[in-house]
């Protein structure tokens, strides 16, 4: 996708990778840049950082009729919009002892909200002849995630849909990639410096700066590559489950016990 002159609106583009998308956007040619975050100070900052040609909004991509009135408003007062970045999310340890709110208000988060981006945006984008998605999952959505039940089957939803879309829509000049990195260095990953920050599941094969995962991204957009992985590593993760799902369950059962245990 050519990128130069273009309209992106990026949900969570107050801190981390939403941030970094949202400056590296603009810096390769972007027209207009929407800054959307549930913290509106923060997307008026990112927005600020850009300068000319960016504007901020708040938004809470958990409630599917904002997304449809900011969807709205940005194609009524900047101009249709020609890739929507469906990036806002958040972490939260536990499994069945969460309640089901905490489930469903991660999947509304993580996986709901990609689908009333797309709801709102692909019929546009396909009248006009095309138009591009960029979903954040995980690295969770093609694997696991050990410590939260809701996060690693939001993520593989947000995958799972992600694929549908490409499939139904590609045909009709809607391009799909999904992000699925491991550890970034952002507020999900939690306070304190990677040397004295307790082992995780996604931290043990390094933790990148988001503007790495930017412009990871953002290749993968201009080559149209449906999978973004700024961690190759996964890519062997993923292929080892898929070639013997038994053992990989075995693995990290395993792998589970070793973090556990420090």
């Amino acid at each position: 996708m050519d990128l130069e002159s273009k309209v992106a609106v990026v949900t969570g583009a107050g801190s981390g990778i939403g941030r970094s998308l949202a400056v590296g956007l603009a810096a390769v040619g972007m027209r207009a840049v929407v800054c959307t975050d549930l913290n509106g100070d923060n997307a008026a900052e990112t927005a600020a950082m850009i300068g000319d040609g960016a504007t901020a909004r708040m938004l809470d991509v958990g409630d599917e009729t904002a997304i449809e009135a900011l969807v709205a408003e940005t194609e009524a007062s900047i101009g249709p919009i020609d890739l929507f970045v469906s990036n806002a999310g958040y972490g939260q340890r536990g499994g069945l002892d969460l309640p089901t709110e905490d489930w469903m208000r991660m999947m509304n988060v993580h996986a709901w909200s990609h689908l009333a981006a797309a709801r709102a945006v692909i019929p546009g984008m396909i009248e006009r002849g095309g138009g591009y998605l960029l979903n954040t999952a995980s690295a969770a959505g093609l694997l696991t995630q050990i410590d939260s039940g809701p996060y690693a089957v939001s993520k593989h939803a947000a995958v799972a849909l992600a694929e549908w879309l490409s499939i139904n829509y590609g045909d009709q000049g809607i391009g799909v990639s999904v992000l699925c990195p491991q550890a970034v260095r952002t507020a999900i990953l939690g306070p304190g410096t990677q040397e004295n920050r307790p082992k995780t599941q996604a931290s043990l094969d390094g933790v990148l700066e988001p503007e790495v995962v930017a412009d990871a991204c953002i290749e993968a957009v201009r080559e149209e590559r449906f999978l973004v992985l700024p961690h190759p590593e996964v890519a062997t993760y993923f292929q080892r489950k898929a070639n013997d799902y038994d053992r990989w369950l075995g693995g990290m059962r395993r792998f589970r016990d070793r973090i556990k245990g420090g």
